[in-house]
């Protein structure tokens, strides 16, 4: 694990390997720790790069408002103190969303793009609503929110199975500070619609959803990509892929990774 300071703020990173520079961005109530499982692979051919996002894991709070143009500005700062011109972006959920806003502000940065159970579109107003009850819920009972949330993360089929991989889950979450996971709703309620990059970027993008994800409906989310050249890989469980479907998405991002 390495450090770097970025507005007065510790920013905690990985890197490893050599080669195409690959950054993997974990999504909420997530850390770096997320991708353990794929980092020892990717780095034999690539160069892998892990961050905690703003108020995760051991990065620290830069305010009480963490947009998504924040977090992709503090990516670049690394990528920038790391020397690495161009990477391919793979953004689970929350990190998507940085991904997408760092495409957007950073367009000659990009080599390529994966949103893992995530989305190009903006918060509905349903959903901003549903985050200021989640900010009202966690300030009210912090345990009880992040225990529940990660738990409807993946698809009750899997609850069961993944116990033991669900209460580690939860145990990382734990780590993630009051501040932080207020900073996060906020900054995902007022995030913009990027669906505009799935359409015109000229480097290649990869979708991958579950068909059982709670939190992002499949087919909702399946109109963004018409008459785009995005291409999607739909697994059959919920919003937890890098878990659900370890082995197929290692092979998917493998894959993608080799024909950039």
């Amino acid at each position: 694990m390495k450090t770097t300071v970025y507005k007065n703020t510790k920013i905690s990173y990985t890197d490893q390997g050599k080669g195409t520079a690959i950054v993997l961005l974990h999504g909420f109530l997530e850390n770096q720790s997320m991708w353990n499982a794929f980092v020892p692979e990717f780095s034999k051919k690539f160069r892998v790069i892990t961050i905690d996002l703003l108020g995760h894991g051991q990065t620290e709070c830069l305010g009480y408002v963490h947009s998504m143009e924040d977090q992709a500005d503090m990516v670049h700062s690394v990528l920038h103190e790391l020397k690495v011109r161009k990477a391919v972006l793979v953004g689970h959920s929350m990190g998507g969303y940085v991904a997408l806003a760092f495409a957007e502000l950073y367009p000659d940065a990009m080599k390529g793009l994966v949103l893992l159970n995530s989305t190009s579109r903006a918060d509905s107003d349903e959903r901003k609503i549903n985050r200021d009850r989640a900010i009202v819920a966690v300030k009210q009972n912090y345990s009880a929110f992040v225990r529940m949330s990660i738990a409807n993360l993946f698809s009750e089929d899997n609850r069961e199975r993944l116990s033991e991989e669900i209460e580690k889950v939860k145990l990382e979450a734990l780590k993630t500070p009051l501040q932080g996971i207020v900073a996060a709703l906020e900054g995902m309620k007022i995030r913009k619609d990027r669906e505009v990059i799935l359409h015109f970027a000229p480097y290649p993008i990869q979708l991958i959803l579950g068909k059982k994800d709670g939190v992002l409906i499949y087919n909702d989310n399946l109109d963004q990509i018409e008459g785009t050249k995005v291409q999607l890989t739909s697994f059959e469980d919920g919003h937890m892929s890098h878990i659900e479907n370890q082995d197929e998405l290692m092979k998917v991002l493998m894959d993608f990774f080799k024909k950039i």
